[in-house]
């Protein structure tokens, strides 16, 4: 059995490199580091959002439009989490992305835009009243070899939200996507 030490050794060493991987794996996001978050947060800002909707249990009059044909339903959205989906995924507050957003703010606004044009989220507009939220927009852009996607995305607190998105795939052709809810 010469050959079981050099094998107790490799699995060894494999165990010790899969545990140095998940520790590095499981690193907590910057938040919970302590460290303070340059840009708008816009994961805190709709999830708290979502909380006060989903306790409001208000029925919201969704329309939903792709290439020109709409559908409008009156009904009660179960998880608003999952509805803000692409707003929560449009968040700049990426360690690796700390300087790559430019700010200017304004009297009632806050503008980001993106430095460089690779970053998916290429503007995001905060307006505030007396320190207030009363709207975000967010344009998202994708491009590539393959496909292009434009997402402008609206959110008007206890008014309406709205997702535009713009798809044009080079083998299957292009698809217009227009969700609209109104509160």
């Amino acid at each position: 059995m010469y050959w079981y030490k050099p094998l107790k050794r490799y699995t060894l060493f494999a165990g010790g490199l899969l545990l140095l991987g998940s520790w590095y794996a499981c690193k907590p996001e910057i938040k919970e580091t302590g460290a303070t978050l340059k840009y708008f947060d816009m994961k805190d800002f709709f999830r708290a959002d979502s909380a006060r909707l989903a306790a409001a249990n208000k029925p919201v009059v969704k329309t939903v439009t792709h290439n020109g044909v709409t559908e409008t339903k009156k009904l009660l959205i179960q998880n608003w989490g999952q509805e803000f989906g692409l707003f929560v995924s449009s968040d700049i507050n990426k360690p690796a992305w700390k300087d790559s957003y430019t700010i200017q703010q304004n009297a009632d606004s806050i503008v980001y835009q993106a430095k460089f044009p690779e970053l998916k989220t290429r503007r995001l507009v905060i307006k505030k009243q007396d320190g207030k939220v009363i709207s975000v927009s967010v344009l998202n852009n994708i491009s590539n070899l393959l496909y292009n996607t434009t997402e402008k995305l609206m959110y008007v607190p206890g008014k309406y939200y709205q997702i535009e998105k713009d798809q044009k795939v080079k083998v299957m052709g292009a698809n217009n996507y227009v969700v609209k809810g109104v509160f």
